[in-house]
């Protein structure tokens, strides 16, 4: 009896071994669990850092982009000042060789180009005349560079998108929608009797010191008057086109400057709208293509 209880013994021994083995192997120690707790907090500090890091890169990438965005704009003001400069240093050479030659060719001269094809000075003309390259006189050429621009409130700009244009013939204004009720506005030159016009369009192009190419109506009628016009004639201080030309789609008109300062404020062209020069660099470089263009009568 005794042998067999001592063998019962042994055979439950070991069974009992395993199982607190086992019980052992699923139960983290103490120091088990404390590590366990290190690692998980060592993996939120990494999370952490890396969340860091990313909103540090983000806002150096944010920072360099305004940075970038600001010598952008910075260039552009520069770039369109030395656009300005050019175009003042250019105008003032071209009244320097203009007085040069006012100087070596006496004779009869005219204030502006147009005026000299158009206009009756009461002086004979011998048969047909090439178009006059001759200057204005210095009082003339400096009146371009004078602005007539002015920031006001203008209810009726809340009708119309910010950027467009909107043209009065019978106030012979031109309004550039600035914001709601906002405008910057301009006296212009319209078209005479005969040649005014209202409508709807857009600008499609627009043009530095523009070539002027009188369209084939304008030279057969000018012609029928003993008025012979230039096929074209280059961009220039004494070209009727003046510094600027913005084309208006669908049209044979523009929006452009004048060689002929005087006839700002009144109804003398062909059709087109008529700024001073400085008013309509100014314009210019606001204008978008596209731009929205509203002539009334």
């Amino acid at each position: 009896m005794r042998n067999i209880l001592v063998a019962l013994m042994l055979a439950v021994l070991p069974a009992a071994g395993l199982g607190a083995h086992a019980v052992a192997a699923t139960s983290p120690t103490a120091e088990q669990q404390i590590l366990l707790k290190k690692k998980q907090q060592a993996e939120a500090e990494a999370r952490k850092q890396a969340a860091a890091k990313k909103a540090a890169d983000a806002k150096k990438a944010a920072e360099a982009r305004r940075k970038a965005d600001s010598k952008k704009a910075a260039d552009a003001r520069k770039a369109q000042q030395a656009r300005k400069l050019a175009d003042q240093k250019k105008l003032a050479d071209k009244k320097k060789q203009a007085a040069a030659r006012k100087a070596q060719q006496p004779g009869w001269a005219c204030e502006g180009f147009l005026e000299c094809l158009f206009q009756n000075q009461g002086r004979p003309r011998a048969g047909v005349q090439r178009a006059s390259t001759r200057a204005s006189s210095a009082s003339t050429l400096a009146s371009m560079d004078e602005t007539t621009g002015e920031d006001i409130d203008w209810a009726p700009a809340s009708k119309y998108a910010v950027g467009s244009i909107i043209v009065s013939t019978p106030e012979r204004a031109l309004y550039f929608v600035t914001g709601p009720g906002e405008a910057r506005r301009y006296s212009v030159g319209v078209g005479r009797e005969g040649f005014q016009w209202s409508g709807t369009s857009t600008i499609v192009n627009k043009a530095e010191w523009p070539t002027w190419r009188p369209p084939a109506e304008m030279i057969k009628r000018e012609a029928a008057k003993g008025h012979m016009l230039p096929a074209e004639m280059a961009g220039g201080p004494e070209n009727p086109l003046g510094a600027r030309a913005m084309y208006i789609g669908g049209k044979l008109y523009r929006i452009h400057g004048t060689n002929s300062p005087g006839s700002i404020g009144t109804a003398a062209s062909s059709g087109c709208i008529r700024m001073m020069n400085a008013d309509v660099i100014e314009l210019y470089d606001k204008v978008k293509i596209g731009a929205r263009v509203y002539v009334y009568q």
